[in-house]
């Protein structure tokens, strides 16, 4: 059997809900699953409103709106992240300012952010890498000195948190991503969540092409029309009704994603203490969600050995980012502080392994595999 390193899981429910929207007249957007989707992500996280989108893209360059992002304007970011991340504020005229990551978080270095901080700067971008929170209490106290929006890239983090609070709910706003690829999905979608309320009215506006749609439906106008900069920012019901199918058993797909994460964790424990492999790091106060599961090897020679020896047992493990700053349009665009040396080394030795539900039934077989293979190239 071939091991994929995803495979999209199926509550059941999805296609009874698609059904439903159809049969409920609306299949654009901000109808009844939208609404309960909505709904669900602001109980689950205290944030004051949760807008759904066609995708974390979506959500980010909403937020980079709602920032006021003007040519030049510089917004403090990770280089070891999606692209879009950058290209949310690119596409304003920002300026991307890459800092170091941690070594055993993969997240922003708190404490280089600072010296990045610039008359230019409006924001600062932290990364969930993994689910695993970002120094929140930190990057939180720098913005409040230096009078900055904190825009939380969550796309990784649902259902996780720092220290009791859900991600994306920190900051001034948060960003959630669906993906396939994520724990909860909807194949492609996102959410923003708007923790800010001077930032809640606008947000709305935004989301609907620049329109005050919003307050219309709600009877607060006689009439909408075009008010703000926009664009249509909206999934369709149908998108939100498969999203529905997973939210309502968000916590049990968590919980499965859970355990394999700790058979993963508990399995390479020796050889991370021989030497040669080392394992993620949860800080305290973190509860993460599973969202992956990586090692790092020594070495680039040596990751893409084991991705190949991998691949020749039918199990698909894969690196991760090619850091933004050494990108081609990086280099273009984004500037680098410091010498992103724990980005550059990392980047080559992460592997990140199969994690999905229905992994259970092969879980043996595949550690076995991978355990193998480590414990004999090194001797």
């Amino acid at each position: 059997m071939n091991i994929g390193f995803n495979k999209p899981y199926l509550t059941g429910k999805e296609l009874h809900y698609i059904a439903e929207a159809h049969a409920r007249g609306q299949l654009a957007g901000d109808g009844h699953f939208t609404k309960l989707c909505s709904s669900w992500l602001e109980q689950q996280t205290g944030c004051h409103k949760a807008l759904l989108t066609h995708s974390c893209t979506a959500a980010l360059e909403m937020a980079a709106i709602l920032a006021n992002i003007q040519l030049g304007d510089e917004v403090i970011m990770p280089s070891y992240t999606f692209v879009s991340t950058a290209n949310a504020f690119v596409l304003r005229g920002g300026v991307p300012v890459f800092v170091d990551i941690r070594p055993d978080t993969f997240n922003i270095d708190e404490n280089l952010i600072e010296d990045a901080i610039s008359p230019k700067t409006k924001a600062i971008v932290p990364v969930h890498y993994a689910g695993v929170a970002c120094e929140m209490d930190a990057i939180m106290d720098i913005a409040s000195r230096h009078n900055l929006l904190v825009i939380e890239d969550a796309a990784q983090g649902v259902l996780a948190s720092y220290k009791g609070r859900a991600l994306g709910s920190i900051g001034h706003l948060g960003c959630y991503s669906f993906h396939e690829t994520k724990n909860i999905i909807s194949g492609e979608g996102g959410a923003l969540l708007v923790n800010d309320m001077a930032l809640l009215e606008r947000a709305e506006i935004v989301r609907e092409k620049g329109t005050n749609r919003s307050q219309f439906f709600r009877g607060q106008v006689d009439k909408y029309s075009w008010v703000d900069i926009g664009s249509s920012y909206l999934p369709g019901e149908i998108v939100a009704a498969f999203l529905w199918a997973q939210m309502q058993e968000a916590e049990s797909i968590t919980a499965r994603r859970l355990a394999i994460w700790h058979h993963y964790h508990g399995a390479f424990k020796a050889l991370e203490q021989a030497g040669r492999v080392h394992r993620p790091v949860i800080p305290v106060g973190c509860d993460h969600n599973a969202h992956m599961y990586s090692l790092v090897l020594h070495n680039l020679a040596d990751r893409t050995a084991f991705i190949n020896a991998m691949e020749r047992q039918d199990i698909n493990c894969v690196f991760h980012y090619v850091p933004l700053h050494s990108s081609p349009q990086g280099v273009v665009c984004g500037w680098v502080t410091g010498e992103l040396s724990v980005t550059t080394d990392l980047a080559e030795r992460i592997v990140r392994l199969p994690l999905w539900l229905g992994l259970e039934n092969d879980l043996e077989s595949v550690i076995g595999k991978m355990k193998n293979y480590l414990s004999k190239v090194f001797d």
